[in-house]
């Protein structure tokens, strides 16, 4: 598996809905990537002023994250698709 460096999260996609809630299904070629991720593995987290600043995210998280984040890189690992981002492009964690 891929361990992140500093302030990165690997993140696998999850499945958006597949039905709006009217209930009609939105067929595969009108559908977006998801912006819903489980947290795969974290790096150590951001050096800032010599002091390592610990990651919010740990592994398990389910976060949302920015549709179009400039940090984003999309990688297979194993034959899976996973997505790398920056710790700052997640705008939440899920309960």
């Amino acid at each position: 598996m891929l361990k992140p460096l500093n302030n990165y999260v690997l993140l696998e996609r999850m499945e958006e809905e597949t039905k709006t809630a009217g209930g009609i299904i939105i067929p595969d070629n009108a559908k977006e990537k998801p912006s819903r991720g489980r947290v795969i593995a974290v790096g150590d987290g951001e050096i800032s002023h010599g002091v390592r600043v610990p990651m919010t995210v740990k592994t398990g998280d389910v976060v949302m994250f920015a549709k179009w984040a400039s940090s984003a890189n999309e990688v297979k690992i194993d034959g899976r698709d996973y997505v790398i981002i920056k710790e700052s492009d997640i705008l939440g964690i899920l309960k």
